[in-house]
């Protein structure tokens, strides 16, 4: 976790660097076409006032004092600071103004531009720089251009600017990584804790981003683990409890028979195949609730008419069977499995008189069993679909093994419906499963 932050820091530091430096180029490249497009407008200017000048003065040949007052003339007139060497490099004088701006203090501001004379003389012409870097003082320029400690300024500037902001921006980078990765960090710390065992363990759903998103669906994924883990708990120890007596009872018996009588080994071969289908049904029924558990379970979507369903099991126990003909998808073994248990179980607590009705109604089919037993009361009414659960005295007097209506449920909600337990009119009990009907209608001649 540790790298993974580092990597995303430098990952976000370099990609800085790397702006910084592209920025930095094309601002370079920019000032240096700026700088192109002065220094050809001043070369320009400045060849313009050279000609005019050269025209305007006398020639090399006159006395120095008159190409000085001509020279002093057209400063004036032009407004610009003039200074003129003779062939050899000489000076033969400069315009006050430009005498002016040499000794002026921010004479480093000055930019000088010169010009030959065909005659061999040279035009010095000196102004100060409005804008752009300062010139090192005592820098003469070419014609028209920058000097090239002007350039090294501005690109110093440029480069501190960067400098500058890159240092704020990866600053400002190091506590947002950190933060996220922090809440990684958590995330994987309780991912630990869950995988060595702590079933109860969550992480904190922080913020509204993927990290959020991936810890809300690690709880989610935790919370169905845990009840998965805690149901196969207590399904085996239930399951090994109640496989307890049968094979307390089966070992006695077995015991017994080496000792008894031949009046008594009927009895005994009875007691024995009884605890043997005991056995055998608690087996299924446990493997059968294990599977249903299962997340892996597939089960086939077949077209299934839950009234012949009932009619074909309601028979089994001659109880009757009516209601509409409604279409769900499903797996019949299943679907028929749910209505054998519900039969049985009245069968087994109600007695008497045992009916099953199927209703179709907008989007959804329903089941009914009714019995007329004395009832479960109210607050059993959902302890009952527990796996094992039986009402108080039940088990002794009724037997069975405590998982069929757990096996109910189950069945139900993988086929995306509920069952339930009422209070049945007149007295008994009502149990109704409802499950979603299937689009397609039956054809039936």
């Amino acid at each position: 976790m540790r790298a993974l932050y580092l990597r995303i820091y430098l990952t976000i530091v370099a990609s800085l660097g790397l702006f910084a430096l592209v920025s930095g180029w094309l601002v370079h490249g920019h000032l240096e076409a700026q700088r192109a497009r002065i220094e050809a407008a001043a070369h320009d200017r400045a060849a313009a006032w050279g000609e005019l000048i050269e025209h305007a003065l006398p020639p090399a040949s006159a006395p120095a004092a008159d190409q000085l007052d001509a020279l002093q003339e057209w400063s004036l007139r032009l407004r610009l600071p003039l200074a003129l060497d003779d062939r050899q490099g000489h000076r033969l004088g400069a315009s006050e103004s430009f005498v002016e701006r040499q000794d002026d203090p921010r004479s480093d501001h000055l930019m000088i531009q010169s010009f030959r004379f065909e005659d061999g003389r040279q035009l010095w012409v000196a102004r100060r720089m409005l804008h752009g870097p300062p010139v090192a003082p005592g820098r003469v320029m070419g014609p028209g251009g920058w000097s090239r400690s002007a350039a090294w300024t501005g690109g110093f500037e440029l480069a501190a600017l960067l400098v500058v902001l890159f240092i704020a921006v990866a600053a400002g980078a190091w506590p947002v990584v950190r933060r996220l990765t922090r809440r990684l960090e958590a995330l994987q710390a309780g991912v630990e804790a869950f995988g060595a065992g702590a079933l109860h363990q969550r992480v904190v759903e922080e913020g509204r981003d993927e990290v959020a998103a991936v810890a809300a669906s690690f709880n989610r994924a935790a919370r169905h683990i845990e009840t998965l883990v805690r149901s196969h708990q207590s399904l085996l120890a239930n399951a090994s409890h109640e496989l307890r007596s049968p094979l307390a009872r089966l070992k006695m018996a077995v015991t017994m028979m080496d000792e008894a009588g031949a009046d008594q080994r009927p009895r005994l071969r009875t007691e024995i195949d009884t605890d043997i289908s005991e056995l055998d049904a608690l087996v299924e029924e446990v493997l059968l609730a294990s599977r249903l558990d299962s997340a892996t379970l597939a089960l086939a979507q077949d077209p299934v008419d839950l009234l012949a369903v009932a009619a074909e099991e309601a028979a089994r126990v001659q109880a009757s069977a009516t209601g509409d003909h409604a279409q769900v998808l499903g797996e019949e073994r299943l679907l028929r499995r749910a209505v054998r248990n519900l039969l049985e179980n009245a069968r087994r607590y109600g007695g008497g008189e045992v009916t099953v009705e199927v209703t179709a109604r907008p989007g959804r089919v329903e089941i009914a069993v009714d019995d007329r037993g004395p009832g479960v009361p109210p607050e059993y009414r959902e302890r009952i679909f527990e796996a094992f659960f039986r009402l108080p005295g039940h088990a002794e007097t009724a037997g069975g093994v405590g998982l069929g209506l757990s096996l109910v449920r189950q069945i139900a909600a993988r086929h995306g419906g509920d069952v339930r337990c009422e209070a049945r009119a007149g007295g008994g009990s009502r149990f109704v499963i409802g499950l979603p009907q299937a689009a397609a209608p039956l054809n039936r001649a």
